[in-house]
């Protein structure tokens, strides 16, 4: 995978994190794909086509890192990375799905594993 597409997804991982982003249905419209779902670090699952309101999903104050990309095919990739949640002082696993469609890339699925510290 080369770094401009690793770029790319960490760019747009990042964005889901940010409060402009995650506060309009419009931007996250354009992110997630048609058909998304989630399986947060909670065990909720959140479905795109119902769950998300004209108010987004909420804001978080979150840090990302070791965000690596896997290839599964041309237009098909899996990330995965670490979360560390400031609010609740909380760490995750992340791992998501994207998929290049109408010329872009959008996710298909995620989900949030919480873990200790040193996991």
């Amino acid at each position: 995978m080369n770094k401009t597409v690793k770029d790319q997804l960490q760019r747009l991982e990042e964005n889901l994190l940010k409060p402009e982003i995650r506060s309009s249905k419009t931007e996250l419209t354009r992110i997630l794909a048609e058909g998304f779902f989630e399986i947060g670090s909670s065990g909720k699952f959140l479905y795109q086509d119902e769950e998300i309101s004209e108010e987004g999903i909420g804001e978080v104050k979150m840090t990302m890192d070791h965000f690596e990309v896997h290839p599964l095919s041309d237009e098909i990739v899996l990330t995965t990375y670490r979360i560390f949640n400031e609010e609740t002082k909380q760490h995750s696993l992340r791992s998501s799905i994207w998929k290049w469609i109408d010329e872009r890339w959008q996710m298909v699925f995620h989900q949030g594993t919480r873990v200790s510290k040193d996991t």
